[in-house]
């Protein structure tokens, strides 16, 4: 698995503005944080791990370390994503209720580009009228004349789900994986 060149400088990050990370899936545009991302890497390698929930579409081998992987489209409660040649998967960290962080990689359809976007243009998430759980937006960002789903990372997965994803990480040896 090769990584995708991707770096995001973070130090011109101020107070009144935020740069995400954009990406397509289903045709839809969606930010994350970069200070949520941990790296960008193609899709490949993944090994399936069998009794996970569907969302979890496996495990890859990061540097020696396990790294479950989410199908976000699933997640969302669509149909799996189809895997293209721009299918990547963006490692994110995670914060757990224990006050650990875990690395998590979703995928994505298409990475787009980093956008910073100023508070000003960062609206409160919609209680109704996306296909989306509230509790996993963050906020709708305003780009133009078209808005971007900002996707909460900590939400995305639930503390029960999160619990799920460590066990899958402590029933994988390393070695297996490769």
């Amino acid at each position: 698995m090769t990584d995708v060149a991707l770096t995001v400088d973070t130090e011109f990050e101020t107070q009144d503005s935020n740069q995400f990370l954009t990406f397509m899936l289903s045709g839809e545009t969606y930010g994350i944080n970069i200070l949520d991302i941990k790296e960008i890497i193609e899709y490949g390698n993944l090994t399936p791990v069998p009794m996970m929930p569907d969302f979890i579409a496996g495990v890859i081998n990061l540097r020696g370390s396990v790294v479950p992987v989410v199908n976000l489209k699933r997640r969302f409660g669509d149909d799996a994503s189809e895997i293209g040649k721009r299918t990547s998967i963006v490692v994110i960290e995670v914060d757990g209720d224990d006050g650990n962080t875990s690395e998590i990689g979703i995928i994505v359809d298409i990475v787009n580009e980093v956008i910073e976007l100023a508070e000003s243009s960062i609206e409160p998430a919609p209680g109704f009228g996306t296909r989306l759980r509230a509790d996993f937006i963050k906020g709708m960002g305003k780009v133009g004349e078209q808005f971007l789903i900002l996707l909460d990372v900590d939400h995305v997965l639930s503390i029960k789900e999160l619990a799920v994803v460590q066990q899958t990480k402590d029933r994988i040896p390393v070695e297996a994986e490769n």
